[in-house]
């Protein structure tokens, strides 16, 4: 544990400012020369995008002309034609995952390993870590695991800002009396400092932004976590001494290991990161080269190029297009490739942990938000000094939603085919000729097309749980073969059940934000997940509805059709018990207790998340504490109170805010935190939290001694 010693009220809460500029860039820019960066490996990254290319290109035309040849090889006509386009752009999009999955499982099997070079740090990496209305045990406990790591092996390399975005005042003061033990003790070898941002512009970018100009100058690197982000000293080190190393280096991004799984839906998906994960991001980092990709954590950043390329545009228009940019992760590693700086994906580093949505219906709230700032990234696609690889990745962003709505129009356009073949009559003499024109359809072509679609679909799968068959250490962290075949047979079963779920939740999605509604900024759940029977009910309505019409509808038209489409239509028949399914602790613990979907970090937990465990086994939650207004912490707690008034500036005189005087008036005549909150806003209670004078006037209400 921290050690708490010395003056609480006299000890701040942020270091001294060192600003740095961060001006703000355009959509279109002129491209940089790239920064000198060590390329031993060019080669092979040349190699992997031209297997990527030939691969994708190579399946898409061999599906399309099969498909030409199933349909009809006489003529073509109205939805037939839409079929095809329709099967070809899907086609594609799968045939492009394919091939970085087996590029990625060619790279696993590879015996050579590349070295990385690694230098000693001269200075402090910082460590940041955005907070936004979370539950701040969870992340102090997360804190305090790291900080008792690095004080071990790294004293005097690391500092750690909590950057708080919160907005509500119940959240500011619960993550503040949270925090406040735990801040800038300078006999420590690991500062933990916090700030929380009034006005919360720009979201997390903002947030990240705001920190860099004002105290990025002191700080050669930083290294950007999530509020579920967990990594060993081992990993921030090796971190911080790469982007030493390579000082044409702008990011360095990690891959995350999915932890603390409690619930199905967040079990399987840990799972597949797991097993199937490292298949796909081998692919993926062997033909991104130093054109690489963010993911908006877990990744360390040069602070001095973050400032000089990733002052991020505001969008022309409103939102959902317009506006301050959602998932500027994405922007941010284009901008720095834009400024000529590297960005490189490392998934050699161990040891780099997140944790996954709890629910199937936390995924499709998630979703919301990241479709709505994918979407956004159409104003990028083709401006100006983006590398292709940029590109590339912005259009893999949006198409990632995009693809919902034309696999949806596929099975539409499928299905309308299906009814024209049932209710109307073939035109033999359509063309003037002698000879009748024959419908013809190739069944046998249309069962292998089908076959070779779903084993593309497939193979990421089965290379991952070959990678983890023929490595006996890595088997065995999985239960052995029997568990790890089991596993992997579970995760297939399930994730075809969600998958037309999410199909048809992605694309009401991509409805909504084409009507243009914005999606707002909600906090990510990390709770366990369990939703009431009648919010599920709600929310799968739709899905369970087009299930049975298309199952009936199917059944009605021929019982063939009917056991094709069975693996879209079950999944959307029994959503509602399926996403009831999804969540809840005690179910998903269930698949444990018979050694299911067990994670090796569950069974034998590494050294920094066994910290972790121990620090949550040490929180101690008080329902009763929980339920008194939040200002009573300030009363119960004087040291917090004197603390916090502390960290307060002095304000200018005859300052107007109309939240402000009527919280000074409520103060004044009120004799208790109770009778306060009878009429208190929560607005007024911001300005309480943000202003000096009210929160002196509040020491009305502390104990007498």
């Amino acid at each position: 544990m921290i050690n708490t010693q010395g003056s609480q009220y006299e000890r701040l809460a942020l270091p001294p400012e060192a600003p740095l500029a961060m001006p703000r860039h355009k959509v279109n820019e002129a491209r940089q020369k790239a920064k000198k960066l060590v390329k031993p490996f060019l080669f092979r990254t040349l190699l992997a995008r031209l297997c990527v290319l030939t691969i994708t290109l190579g399946l898409t035309w061999y599906g399309a002309t099969e498909m030409y040849a199933v349909l009809n090889t006489n003529a073509i006509a109205g939805l037939q034609w839409a079929f095809l386009v329709l099967f070809c752009i899907n086609f594609t999009w799968i045939s492009f995952a394919f091939s970085q999955a087996i590029i990625g499982f060619l790279c696993r099997l590879w015996p050579f390993s590349r070295k990385v070079k690694e230098v000693d740090v001269d200075g402090v990496t910082a460590i940041l870590l955005p907070v936004y209305n979370e539950d701040p045990a969870r992340i102090r406990a997360s804190i305090e695991a790291m900080h008792e790591d690095l004080l071990e092996k790294a004293p005097g390399k690391f500092a750690f800002f909590i950057l708080s975005d919160s907005n509500r005042s119940e959240a500011c003061i619960k993550e503040k009396h949270t925090f406040y033990p735990l801040l800038n003790h300078d006999d420590q070898a690991c500062p933990i400092y916090y700030r929380r941002r009034d006005n919360n512009n720009e979201r997390k970018a903002g947030n990240i932004a705001d920190w860099v100009t004002r105290f990025g100058a002191n700080y050669e690197s930083m290294i950007v976590l999530d509020a579920d982000s967990l990594m060993s000293a081992e990993c921030l080190i090796s971190l911080s001494r790469r982007m030493a190393a390579e000082p044409g280096l702008g990011l360095i991004q990690t891959l995350p290991t999915i932890i603390k799984a409690n619930t199905l839906y967040s079990r399987i998906q840990q799972f597949a990161n797991q097993c199937f994960g490292p298949v796909y991001a081998s692919g993926l980092a062997a033909w991104h080269g130093t054109a690489s990709n963010f993911w908006g954590h877990n990744a360390i950043i040069r602070t001095k190029a973050f400032a000089e390329a990733c002052g991020l545009p505001i969008l022309e228009g409103k939102a959902p297009f317009g506006g301050h940019i959602m998932s500027h992760d994405f922007m941010e590693a284009a901008m720095l490739r834009r400024a000529g700086w590297g960005v490189r994906f490392d998934m050699d580093l161990e040891a780099s942990y997140e944790e996954a949505p709890p629910s199937l219906i936390d995924v499709m709230v998630r979703d919301r938000r990241w479709c709505q700032g994918n979407l956004q990234h159409k104003a990028f696609l083709f401006a100006k000094g983006f590398h292709f690889a940029t590109r590339i990745h912005l259009f893999s962003g949006i198409f990632s939603y995009l693809s919902a709505v034309f696999w949806f129009l596929l099975i539409a356009v499928g299905f309308a085919l299906a009814v024209q073949a049932h209710f109307v009559r073939p035109e033999y003499f359509s063309n003037p000729s002698l000879f009748p024109t024959w419908p013809v359809f190739d069944f046998q072509k249309a069962r292998l097309l089908f076959e070779l679609s779903m084993a593309l679909v497939l193979a990421p799968k089965v290379f991952g749980w070959i990678s983890a068959m023929i490595y006996p250490r890595r088997c065995m962290a999985f239960g052995g073969p029997i568990l790890l075949t089991l596993d992997t047979l579970l995760e297939v079963i399930m994730s075809a059940l969600y998958a037309p779920i999410l199909m048809f939740s992605q694309f009401l999605v991509v409805f909504d934000v084409l009507k243009g509604r914005d999606s707002g900024w909600k906090p990510q759940s990390r709770d366990d997940g369990a939703t009431p029977w009648k919010t599920v009910a709600r929310a799968h309505l739709s899905h369970t509805l087009l299930g049975a019409g298309l199952a009936g509808a199917a059944l009605f038209l021929s019982p063939e059709l009917f056991y094709w489409s069975l693996p879209i239509t079950i999944g959307l028949v029994f959503s509602i018990p399926l996403s009831w399914l999804s969540g809840g602790e005690k179910r998903g613990n269930l698949l444990s207790k018979i050694m299911l979907l067990r994670s090796s970090e569950e069974k034998h937990p590494k050294g920094i998340v066994k910290r972790l465990n121990d620090r949550q086994n040490h929180i101690v939650k008080d329902d009763d504490y929980d339920k008194q207004p939040p200002l009573s912490r300030f009363i119960s707690d004087v040291g917090f109170y004197h603390w916090y008034v502390a960290q307060l500036p002095n304000e200018e005189e005859n300052t107007l805010c109309r939240n402000r005087i009527c919280a000074e008036w409520q103060i004044e005549q009120s004799d208790s935190i109770p009778q306060l909150y009878e009429h208190l806003k929560e607005s007024e209670c911001l300005a309480i939290l943000k202003h000096k004078s009210l929160m002196l006037a509040m020491g009305k209400y502390l104990p007498q001694s």
